[in-house]
């Protein structure tokens, strides 16, 4: 049961991920706006270490007490 809900941050991850390469290739086709590109690329960063890490770290620390 554990490894299944691993693999389930591990999707989330490509679909955030997906959604800023999309948002990037918006952007860049519109204008070249550096300041834009960056506050998307640090938004997705941040949401991926926030939403995904963090609880799959905190998942292998538990997994790794038992």
């Amino acid at each position: 049961m554990k490894g299944k809900s691993v693999g389930y941050f591990i999707i989330a991850s490509a679909i955030i991920w997906g959604a800023v390469i999309i948002g990037a290739a918006i952007i860049m086709r519109d204008s070249p706006v550096k300041h834009s590109m960056n506050m998307l690329l640090s938004g997705g960063a941040a949401s991926h270490l926030l939403f995904i890490w963090g609880p799959l770290g905190a998942m292998f620390k538990k997994m790794k007490e038992e």
